[in-house]
């Protein structure tokens, strides 16, 4: 017997109920393209629902400057830090 070995195209990384959090710009950043637009789910790979939810962040994050508008604001615009969600421990 054959198996199926078609591609699927959503992420194994993000399930299908994680939730896009507007307040962390490095997770958010990998979905924005150099001049500031946000990547369709045909490049980025996730569900049409979660795409909305990532829509949504991203535009919240802009609104309060987390994350750069346009294309002269991305050039101009540092990025984010990747600070890990887990607390240091010894």
């Amino acid at each position: 017997m054959l198996k199926n070995k078609r591609r699927t195209k959503f992420r194994p990384e993000y399930p299908a109920d994680f939730a896009f959090d507007y307040k962390d710009p490095s997770t958010l950043y990998r979905f924005i393209m150099e001049g500031g637009k946000i990547v369709p789910s045909r490049i980025s790979k996730v569900s049409n629902t979660q795409q909305r939810r990532v829509c949504e962040a991203v535009k919240k994050a802009r609104n309060i400057a987390l994350l750069p508008l346009g294309n002269f604001a991305y050039d101009s615009f540092h990025r984010p830090e990747p600070i890990s969600p887990k607390p240091f421990e010894l």
